[in-house]
Parts: C-alpha cells; structure tokens; sequence
C-alpha cells in the first residue's frame, strides 16, 4: 500500500457536515484493508477532532495521513486556542455554548476519547493561537 494523505476543510458550526471527514477516513482504512479496531479507534478520534473543529474554531481542517504502520491524524484550526491544555483534557469540561451543549454537543469528552484511541497524542495551542492537534495510531 502506497502512503496516502487525505484533507478536508472543516467550516465552524457546520453540524450538517459534522462527521464527513472522519467518516471518509473509516471508508479509506477499510478500502485498504486495515484490522476493524484500528479503523474504529482512528474514526473515532477523527469524529471527535472535526467536531472540535465545529464547535470551538472558526474552521480549520482535518488531515489524515496513512501508511501501513500507522495513521496519523492532525486537526488544525483558526480558532481562540485552548488556553489550559491540561483543564480541557478532564472529562465532562467544556467550554462549548450553551446553545451547542443544547443540541447534544461540546459535553467535555472530545479529547479524553482522543486520548483514549490514540497511541501519541500532541496538542499544541494557546489563546488566541489557534489549535494544533496530531494524533497517531499504530497498526500494530
């Protein structure tokens, strides 16, 4: 299997796309044949990086590079940054709207099952900075 880089763009509030990029992630991992648990844990980090991306950016992108030994996954976005990395891995907080809260959004679990279905995980942000998420997932 040849490495493949996949990219797609990620627009704020966008609930109706929500799950797209990550959902064509999963098609690629199964068309090229790798183990059902890793494609779950790489959908789902992917899901929860792009819905990230919706809820607390101002649009970014969400990227996944694919090799034989492993899947690496950066969300990148232009939004206010996170400005305690460490409070926002806790799960249960959020500092998502209310409003997005209502529609069954932004409950403070994003990055705690991020961290769980990834083998590396990098965060990098800081207020007004933007957000920088990779994430890589061993085919092992």
């Amino acid at each position: 299997m040849p490495s493949l880089k996949l990219s797609f763009p990620v627009r704020a509030r966008d609930f109706l796309a929500g799950g797209n990029g990550a959902a064509h992630i999963r098609q690629v991992l199964q068309q090229v044949g790798f183990p059902p648990e890793i494609i779950r844990r790489a959908a789902i980090a992917a899901y929860e990086a792009e819905m990230n991306i919706i809820i607390h950016s101002y649009g970014g992108e969400l990227k996944a590079h694919i090799t034989p030994g492993a899947i690496t996954i950066t969300a990148v976005d232009d939004g206010p940054g996170i400005p305690d990395i460490e409070l926002a891995m806790q799960e249960g907080y959020s500092t998502a709207p209310r409003e997005i809260q209502e529609m069954g959004f932004g409950a403070g679990m994003g990055l705690p099952n991020i961290r769980r279905c990834a083998d590396e995980l990098e965060i990098k942000s800081g207020a007004g900075q933007g957000t920088t998420v990779n994430i890589i997932i061993y085919n092992r």
